[in-house]
C-alpha cells in the first residue's frame, strides 16, 4: 500500500513500488531512414499488484549521421483505473519530436535525448464516465545515459556494462499552473549485451514527481527491465 510522508504543513509526498517493462526498437532501413518503437507495460504498487500504464510509441527517423537521428511519431498510453477514475480507464494521445546521439569515448560511452511532447489526455466526468474533450499540455524531456564496460573495453556478446541514466521532464503551456517541473528519473543498473544487436538492462529507477496542485508528490521505487533490439536492413 502506499505510504505518505508530510513535508511541513501542506506538503506530502505518496511513496510507491512498481514494475516497469520496456521493449524498443530502432530499424534502419537506408543510411537515413528508419523506423523507432517501444512498448510498455507497468505495474500499480507493491511491485506486482494490478497495473498501472500501458503504452506504445512509434515514429520515423531521420539519421543526420551514425551518430546523431532526429525522430517524430505519435504515441498512445492508456492509464489503468485510478484514484479519480475508479472504474474506467483514462486514454492519452501524444506526438513526440526528439533529437538523439551518441558519444564514443575510450571505455564510456553516452546516449543524450532532447524531446518534446505534446499531451493530449482524455478529460474526467466521475469515476466510472470520461468527460468531453481534452487536456492539454506541453512537456519537455532531456536524458543522459552513460554505459562503461565491465572488463572489455567495448559491449561485446554476452558482456555485462554499468548503466547510470537520468531524465528530467518540464511541463509548459496554458493549462500548466502549479507544476512546471514534472519528474526527476534516477536509474542505476547493468546492461547485458545478448547479441550484437540486442541487449538486456535492468536496475532500480527512482522516480520523483510532482503532480498538478503543485503541494502534492509522488516517490516511485522502480524495477525496471527493458530489452533493446537494433535491426540493420541496409545491404552491406
Amino acid at each position: 500500500m502506499p505510504s505518505i510522508f508530510l513535508f511541513a504543513q501542506d506538503k506530502q509526498t505518496v511513496t510507491m513500488e512498481q514494475v516497469w517493462l520496456g521493449y524498443f526498437n530502432q530499424t534502419r532501413f537506408s543510411n537515413k531512414w528508419g523506423l523507432w518503437f517501444d512498448a510498455h507495460m507497468r505495474t500499480k504498487d507493491d511491485f506486482f499488484s494490478k497495473y498501472s500504464t500501458a503504452a506504445t510509441r512509434l515514429g520515423l527517423t531521420y539519421f543526420i549521421n551514425d551518430d546523431t537521428r532526429l525522430t517524430a511519431g505519435y504515441a498512445f498510453f492508456n492509464f489503468f483505473p485510478a484514484d479519480n477514475h475508479k472504474e474506467i480507464s483514462q486514454p492519452e494521445h501524444r506526438s513526440w519530436q526528439q533529437l538523439q546521439w551518441q558519444t564514443r569515448y575510450r571505455r564510456i560511452s553516452t546516449v543524450q535525448r532532447l524531446r518534446i511532447e505534446e499531451r493530449y489526455r482524455r478529460k474526467i466526468a466521475s469515476d466510472s464516465t470520461l468527460g468531453d474533450g481534452y487536456n492539454f499540455n506541453w512537456r519537455a524531456r532531456y536524458s543522459l545515459l552513460l554505459q562503461v564496460p565491465l572488463g572489455k573495453k567495448e559491449p561485446q556478446t554476452n558482456s555485462l556494462s554499468f548503466v547510470v541514466n537520468d531524465e528530467v521532464m518540464v511541463n509548459f503551456g496554458r493549462q500548466i499552473v502549479y507544476n512546471y517541473f514534472d519528474q526527476n528519473r534516477f536509474f542505476a543498473g547493468f546492461n547485458y549485451q545478448v547479441s550484437p544487436n540486442a541487449s538486456l538492462q535492468f536496475g532500480y529507477m527512482n522516480l520523483f514527481q510532482q503532480l498538478s496542485p503543485g503541494d502534492q508528490y509522488r516517490m516511485i521505487h522502480t524495477a525496471r527491465v527493458f530489452f533493446f533490439q537494433n535491426i540493420d536492413l541496409r545491404t552491406k
